[in-house]
């Protein structure tokens, strides 16, 4: 009996490590699969917010040009997947640059090549993360479009994709998430009020100064014309499905389910958008006697942008904070530009621009430290005994980041404009770029054609089109 005993007990001694070793394994396989689950998820997420901006700047334009903004979008999603794939992922994560050079730029991975599983020990397959990073390249790439609007020729589109998804997104993005010289610095962007949304109202900024504005926004005198969006509900929808969408951009960029972190970013995140929909229709009333619906809706969309740098660093009253602040700042920030006689029909400078300047400056002034020590990136801001260093970093993110994209992108689109031009003809853009640019109409059956409907070449003009009044004459 004894015998038989010693023999069970050292049977299981030999037993048990094994047991916990499978135990670990298969709890660490299982992290690991939860998390390339959410990640994923958060990814689609992401990709589903093209939707977002195909209705808001269908919406948010006139009817003449809601196929051209649809099928745009669409192409160049697909474009801007294959020229990150091919060469943006490597120079924004790639590893093989060396320690001196990986401050500025990152290399490898070009032509990127997944393991088919994850690799022991890592959290997440790496093609999970490739997907997630690409929505967000998409996302500042439809954020450019908005200086593009009702009057860019479509191989513009073509030509600033390409550049945009290989060389300026890319180093924006190298410098602050993927291991460079702003990351080193402590700069606070948990999900890209600086990389996604700066960037790409810069872009918007260097294409609509080169662009000019739409005929007959401005008058001789300065004085502006209304060119009013055709369909409010679109950009009202397009705003809820951004809105969902950014849990996927916000809470995503956990990269893990964990402890349930996550969670906590999300409720900022929704805390953050409300603050910005409310502020913006509160002092739109005060300032003109009507609560603008569309001032509401770019407040939304400005609190969201806000606090998408902040939404793991702050407490939910200063989410708040940001939010309210955003939603009056786009107000202010979309009539000061429109004043400067900058043509921006998506107001993608003040709700991407002025918003993600905003949000980014804020964690310098609200981070606490015990968020700043999870995440693992900068330090307390000024109300949370941080003084103003971590103030500095992210002024320092601001201007660096904004400066390059805005630079880079105003050459690049200076060039391709002396080379092959820049925007359609003013016959083209009074016909409406469905016609001139693609032979067809988002809104077939409300066209009329003067004499010929065969012949594209003649103006046109659709019912409930809403000219203005310069337009008309022209």
């Amino acid at each position: 009996m004894v015998k038989k005993s010693l023999i069970a007990i050292g049977a299981l001694t030999l037993l048990f490590p094994t047991v916990a070793f499978a135990e670990n394994s298969s709890t660490s396989k299982l992290n690991m699969g939860l998390n390339a689950l959410w990640i994923m998820v958060a990814g689609v997420l992401v990709l589903l917010m093209q939707g977002g901006f195909i209705l808001l700047e269908t919406g948010s334009t006139r009817m003449k040009n809601a196929g051209h903004v649809a099928g745009k979008t669409i192409f160049t999603l697909g474009l801007c997947s294959l020229i990150y794939w091919a060469a943006g992922y490597g120079f924004a994560f790639g590893t093989d640059a060396g320690e001196s050079l990986n401050k500025w730029i990152g290399l490898g991975d070009f032509l990127f090549n997944p393991s088919l599983v994850a690799a022991e020990g890592e959290g997440y397959p790496k093609s999970v993360f490739f997907i997630f990073q690409l929505a967000f390249v998409a996302v500042s790439l439809s954020i450019a479009w908005g200086g593009f609007a009702e009057r860019a020729k479509l191989s513009s589109y073509l030509i600033y994709t390409i550049l945009f998804s290989s060389v300026v997104y890319p180093v924006i993005a190298h410098w602050i998430w993927g291991g460079g010289w702003l990351a080193a610095d402590g700069a606070q962007d948990y999900a890209g009020s600086t990389v996604v949304h700066l960037t790409g109202a810069m872009g918007a900024l260097a294409a609509t100064i080169l662009l000019k504005p739409r005929i007959g926004k401005y008058n001789k005198d300065g004085s502006v014309n209304q060119i009013s969006g055709h369909n409010q509900v679109f950009s009202a929808l397009s705003v809820l499905l951004l809105w969902v969408g950014w849990f996927g951009f916000n809470a995503g960029s956990s990269l893990a389910i964990g402890d349930g972190f996550f969670g906590y970013v999300a409720f900022n995140t929704q805390l953050g958008a409300a603050g910005g929909a409310v502020a913006a229709l509160l002092v739109s009333w005060l300032a003109s006697g009507k609560a603008d619906i569309p001032t509401m809706l770019n407040g939304a969309l400005a609190g969201l942008v806000a606090i998408t740098a902040s939404c793991a660093y702050v407490e939910p009253w200063a989410a708040v904070v940001v939010g309210l602040a955003a939603g009056v700042l786009v107000f202010a920030a979309a009539r000061w530009i429109e004043k400067r006689r900058i043509d921006d029909p998506i107001s993608a400078l003040s709700v991407h621009g002025a918003a993600g300047v905003w949000g980014t400056l804020a964690n310098g002034i609200f981070a606490t430290s015990e968020l700043a020590g999870k995440v693992g990136v900068g330090g307390a801001g000024l109300l949370y005994g941080g003084g103003g260093a971590q103030l500095w970093v992210q002024f320092e993110s601001v201007v660096v980041c904004g400066a390059f994209a805005f630079a880079a992108s105003f050459v690049l689109l200076w060039i391709m404009k002396k080379a092959i031009g820049f925007r359609v003809t003013e016959e083209q853009e009074i016909m409406g770029l469905d016609l001139s640019e693609h032979g067809s109409c988002g809104y077939p059956e409300h066209l009329k054609i003067f004499s010929n409907s065969s012949d594209v070449s003649q103006p046109a003009r659709t019912v409930n089109d809403r000219q203005s009044p310069a337009e008309l004459t022209v």
